[in-house]
């Protein structure tokens, strides 16, 4: 599949209000034929084009900072309001807590339960944001190298790795603590009450959580799983960043 196609496919795949925030890899592309073309006729506007070319590039990598930086601040805080619900939720099912109406504890755990979730599905959508963005970044300096017979590649991603948007350490921790949550607070839940039947029902709609996020999730998991697979080199120019072990992907695919 072409490069093109499959950042498409990326772009149809994650939230709708995120679709603007992804590379211009097309503009790029059809500047690198401009430049390409005008050196063939030995034309000024060669020039100009590769100008163009840096402006748009350089505009993009700001975008993707300022969106990227943008969405974990919003993450941190609602990482901590996630903590705190949870802690307020375990204070009131304990021994000493106040005992809650069945129906509104019922109806509070499942709306925390789909918090959670779609929170690490975002997460996750996040750092799969970083990936195809590096991804692009990488083909189009590839292509712009190969067409034009420019050297910007090597610098250019040299730049790009001390960028905010491809350091996603922070995002694939709080992924990580996000899944060990889950874990915890869980299997918790389910022990309180209520027959077990019942229980596993309301499981099972809260890990659907929102069908779009959890659908967008998964495709978003296994393309970094194969991107991992299929990349035979260890060099930052042909391998996007990828901070979560392969057992997360499989971990939240078997969540549904």
């Amino acid at each position: 599949m072409k490069f093109g196609k499959w950042l498409r496919q990326q772009i149809e795949q994650t939230l709708p209000e995120w679709q603007d925030k992804f590379i211009s890899y097309k503009d790029l592309k059809n500047l690198i034929h401009l430049i390409s073309l005008a050196q063939k006729l030995h034309s000024p506007e060669s020039g100009k084009a590769e100008a163009d070319f840096i402006t748009l590039l350089n505009a993009d990598i700001e975008k993707f900072n300022a969106f990227f930086m943008e969405q974990e601040e919003d993450f941190i805080i609602l990482h901590k309001e996630l903590k705190e619900r949870i802690q307020r939720m375990m204070t009131t099912i304990g021994p000493t807590g106040p005992q809650p109406m069945e129906t509104e504890y019922s109806e509070e755990m499942q709306k925390l339960r789909k918090d959670i979730v779609n929170f690490h599905g975002e997460m996750v959508l996040l750092v799969n944001y970083s990936i195809v963005n590096y991804t692009g970044l990488a083909k189009i300096l590839k292509k712009y190298d190969k067409h034009t017979g420019g050297l910007l590649r090597l610098p250019f991603i040299e730049k790009v790795l001390q960028e905010p948007f491809f350091t996603t350490d922070l995002i694939s921790k709080l992924v990580m603590e996000c899944e060990n949550t889950m874990e915890l607070v869980f299997p918790i839940i389910t022990e309180e009450g209520g027959n077990n039947e019942q229980n596993e029902g309301e499981m099972n709609n809260a890990m659907v959580a929102e069908e779009s996020i959890f659908r967008n999730t998964v495709a978003a998991l296994v393309t970094m799983r194969e991107m991992r697979r299929q990349s035979s080199t260890h060099s930052p120019l042909s391998l996007p960043p990828l901070n979560l072990p392969d057992s997360h992907v499989f971990q939240y695919i078997q969540l549904n």
